[in-house]
């Protein structure tokens, strides 16, 4: 993609239509998800019904607008409060409330807002950089490397996600199993419908995301006991000191470089990299001999959130490039594009590059919109978490089986909704992780389809290809990795 192209896509963003849906969707977003367990993947599945309505472009933008504001409101409550908005505030509430006790949470605060700008615009220019080569490089991928690269997908998933192996791999099973429910890809054969019309299209991806990540997040948080607010509210000066600036400033870059390159990976969802630009930089302070962690360290707030941020913008390269979703989030954003007919992978850049282009434009658009925006809103935002809980959820409810039915005017799609509602709130009670289940719904009627292409071509295909060769070692290492997280107690299971 050309910088020609890039220009172009800005010129389609800043219209005054695209730009107010950006920062509609920003506050939205925002909004959603200052709520404690109502993350970006919530915020992006209550809305995105909304979002069909607009034309591919300004839907896309709205969805990124409201993932970033979505993570963005985590950190806001996770510093000020101590209820960390989503799983991965959860390492910036650890140092973050701790400025706020000591009368720093404002400066706290700026330099989140900094350093995920700062992540979100080198992220988006890796985006601009790194996603046309690796396409191309894409266009050279047949059946059998492109079942090298899903089986790595599935296996990195199972690997970094729950604490607990064969909960893992079950969710992953039963998602597969949901992906087989109606016409096959490959034989055109109907397959576990017990003999109704209604499941003969399978389960449309929107009523079963709506359920599993925002119902079931209703039900849990309803039946939780309130969180009580302990103590004023003091969010102090904006303005951090030259010290504070200096140590968040070199955290944040740090964090970026590590986000983006984990990003990349498939299962490497911003959770993961949050936790673990935490645990670097806590090591690193030590070693230095000036650690504040555990007294409220800057680094501890500016390093996972620039981590976090660039890892969720990393995570569009995959899915554009090769129409993989590296989470649940970008599963929705893949469902979105479904919708409009664009269908992401190798061939993306060349057939819709004004697309593209627009789409990596907004990316910039939305990262300086929350950093004039939100800092502003500190105070609005933390007092959002007073309003009563049972108010809030059943709004977002409403949403929920709303947009469900509105994906196809659909009743039976409402049903869908609730009944994965529960089976989220089921697998959450019983600590089995969602994301593997899925990562295997979407995946698995494509491994299956691969899976028969390559035999097709050859039955010894697994010897034959280097590239589907290197793919299985490059699993067995990222599964191997996975183990080590979960022994460090890293593993995680909301995006």
């Amino acid at each position: 993609m050309s910088f020609q192209d890039l220009l172009g896509g800005f010129a389609t963003v800043f219209t005054p239509s695209v730009l107010l849906l950006a920062l509609l969707g920003c506050l939205a977003g925002t909004l959603i998800g200052v709520l404690p367990g109502l993350g970006p993947v919530t915020a992006v599945a209550v809305l995105f019904p909304l979002t069909t309505y607009l034309d591919p472009v300004a839907g896309i933008i709205v969805l990124a607008s409201i993932y970033y504001g979505g993570m963005y409101g985590g950190s806001t409550t996770a510093i000020l409060l101590n209820i960390p908005g989503e799983a991965a505030s959860i390492p910036t509430a650890l140092e973050g409330n701790l400025l706020t006790k000591r009368g720093r949470g404002g400066a706290a605060l700026a330099m989140a807002a900094i350093t995920s700008f700062i992540a979100g615009i080198i992220g988006t220019l890796g985006v601009w950089l790194i996603g046309p080569t690796l396409a191309r490089y894409a266009l050279d991928f047949g059946p059998p490397e492109m079942l090298g690269l899903l089986i790595f997908s599935l296996v990195t998933i199972i690997g970094v996600t729950s604490n607990s192996l064969p909960r893992s791999v079950a969710a992953c099973g039963i998602g597969m199993l949901l992906g087989a429910v109606g016409f096959s890809l490959s034989s055109g054969a109907a397959r576990l419908t017990f003999g109704t019309t209604e499941l003969l299209q399978g389960f449309d991806i929107v009523p079963v995301l709506m359920g599993l990540f925002g119902l079931a997040e209703v039900t849990r948080t309803i039946l939780k006991p309130p969180t009580k607010l302990k103590g004023a509210l003091a969010v102090g000066s904006l303005r951090p000191t030259r010290a504070e600036f200096s140590a968040g400033l070199g955290a944040g870059i740090r964090g970026t470089g590590s986000g983006f390159a984990l990003g990349l990976l498939p299962g490497m969802i911003p959770t993961i990299a949050s936790f673990l630009s935490f645990a670097s930089e806590k090591k690193r302070a030590r070693r230095r001999g000036k650690s504040m962690f555990g007294r409220g360290a800057i680094e501890g707030v500016s390093g996972p959130e620039a981590a976090n941020n660039a890892a969720a913008m990393a995570g569009f390269v995959p899915l554009l490039c090769l129409g993989i979703p590296t989470g649940a989030t970008m599963a929705l954003v893949l469902a979105a594009m479904l919708v409009y007919d664009i269908i992401p992978g190798p061939v993306l850049f060349e057939q819709h590059p004004d697309f593209v282009a627009s789409v990596i434009a907004s990316f910039f658009i939305a990262n300086v919109i929350l950093l004039i925006l939100n800092l502003p809103l500190v105070g609005l935002w933390a007092k959002l978490i007073t309003v009563p809980t049972g108010i809030l959820m059943s709004i977002v409810a409403a949403c929920c089986l709303l947009g469900a039915y509105l994906a196809q005017n659909s009743l039976v799609d409402v049903w869908i909704c609730a009944i994965f509602g529960i089976v989220g709130w089921l697998f959450t009670t019983w600590e089995v992780p969602i994301a593997p289940l899925v990562m295997g719904f979407i995946l698995g009627p494509l491994v299956e389809m691969r899976t028969e292409q390559s035999i097709q071509i050859s039955p010894t295909f697994f010897v034959e290809s280097p590239i589907f060769m290197v793919f299985i070692a490059v699993t067995a290492v990222s599964f191997i990795f996975g183990i080590r997280l979960r022994r460090r107690g890293i593993a995680a299971d909301e995006d």
